[in-house]
């Protein structure tokens, strides 16, 4: 073989390999994430645990993500907030609305729902609206698309003695009666 055609065939082979391999553009859904970073799907969306992490009160940042929070709410010295930041991506070719409903689960069979965030104060918190085809939460160009962890809060008050009870779990839940996701949480 001229060794001008061999460069031009080893292209050709790699073109091939992409084409057959789908370009490695295929991202999979699943309705099990065994860590954060995985991508599930649910109602037609695609959710995505960007990071979660325990919460310091007196650390600047932290701070502004507990915005909003009523003071009946505050926890107590056995309680600590835990946030978990969420990426939800409209793939569809139709207008959907994410779900509102998830919860954390301990191993020991506690449950824990997210803090309500008053939306007009936080404006990391996590908002249900309705995603057009192709875009996602948080909206890009906003502050919690644009801060370095790019997730929209989910807010959770947890016992510290949960923490000791892992993994937490958290189920992202159907709102249209079809499968619910799970993801388990890094802590």
């Amino acid at each position: 073989m001229p060794r001008r055609a061999r460069p031009f065939l080893l292209a050709l082979v790699a073109v091939a390999a992409l084409v057959a391999g789908g370009c490695g553009n295929k991202t999979d859904i699943a309705l099990v994430a065994d860590t954060e970073g995985i991508y599930v799907g649910v109602d037609g969306l695609t959710y995505q645990v960007q990071i979660s992490r325990i919460l310091n009160p007196a650390d600047v940042e932290d701070a502004s993500y507990l915005l909003g929070i009523p003071e009946s709410e505050q926890p107590t010295k056995d309680e600590v907030w835990f946030a978990v930041f969420m990426r939800v991506e409209n793939l569809s070719d139709e207008e959907l609305t994410p779900t509102d409903s998830f919860k954390i689960t301990d191993t020991q069979g506690n449950e824990f729902e997210p803090v309500e965030i008053d939306g007009e104060v936080n404006v990391f918190s996590y908002q249900p609206i309705p995603i057009a085809p192709g875009r996602l939460i948080p909206v890009q160009g906003s502050a919690p698309s644009d801060n370095t962890i790019q997730g929209s809060l989910l807010l959770f008050k947890l016992p510290v003695s949960s923490l000791y009870n892992r993994p937490l779990e958290l189920e992202i839940q159907s709102t249209e009666g079809g499968d619910n996701a799970t993801i388990d949480l890094d802590v």
